[in-house]
């Protein structure tokens, strides 16, 4: 649903921050650190729901927990500038479980892939294994992370 009419207010901003920060708050909770009763603040949540603005409820998983600790950044150039080379590839990489972000971008390159590994043997597998097996590219160049100084999920 399109927001282009809509613009939050600065209680729809500080519930967005609350929600941002720990999204299992209760209404209750929500409602009393805004100075707003319950059913309004449902009600601004519910809207901004159905508007898109918030677009869904996660939590944060610390990666090395989970046996995901190499991050690396790859960019990617295809060779060949169409819609449907774009679009295969669009749809192959976004099948990859190992792609957590995926960007098209503008510059020397046409895509930016955020990829997570357990360790480098496995980034070589998935690398060789399943990326470059993806008709159309032409150009990769691998970036590892060497440690996250920010990671933020916050816009508001």
């Amino acid at each position: 649903m399109a927001t282009e009419n809509y613009i939050p207010d600065e209680k729809d901003l500080s519930i967005l921050r609350l929600l941002q920060k720990d999204a299992k708050m209760s209404i209750r909770d929500i409602s009393a650190r805004i100075n707003l009763s319950s059913t309004p603040t449902h009600e601004r949540i519910k809207r901004m729901e159905k508007l898109g603005i918030i677009k869904e409820y996660t939590a944060v998983v610390d990666r090395k927990q989970v046996n995901k600790g190499m991050m690396v950044i790859c960019m990617i150039a295809l060779n060949g500038h169409n819609k449907k080379t774009a679009g295969r590839f669009i749809e192959e990489v976004s099948k990859l479980n190992e792609v957590v972000e995926f960007y098209n971008i503008s510059g020397d390159f046409d895509f930016m892939l955020k990829i997570l590994a357990p360790n480098m043997d496995e980034f070589h597998e998935f690398f060789v294994n399943k990326l470059s097996e993806i008709e159309g590219i032409g150009q990769t160049k691998s970036i590892f992370v060497m440690s996250s100084i920010k990671e933020s999920a916050q816009i508001v």
